[in-house]
């Protein structure tokens, strides 16, 4: 994951919202959508709950 991935994903886990991830990192709210679903097909996920919980708790 690249160190943007992972900056998006551990604002995901602070509970932002997309638009307000994208405010934070400077970023459009479609940018936010197009790194939370290459985030999620990198963990092999499908949302975001199961996302926050594999960043949380790897392995």
């Amino acid at each position: 994951m690249t160190p943007r991935e992972r900056e998006v994903l551990a604002a995901m886990a602070g509970g932002l919202t997309n638009r307000e991830i994208a405010a934070s990192l400077g970023l459009g709210t479609g940018t936010v959508r197009v790194y939370l679903h290459t985030i999620f097909r990198k963990l092999q996920v499908s949302n975001r709950t199961q996302a926050v919980l594999k960043f949380l708790h790897p392995g």
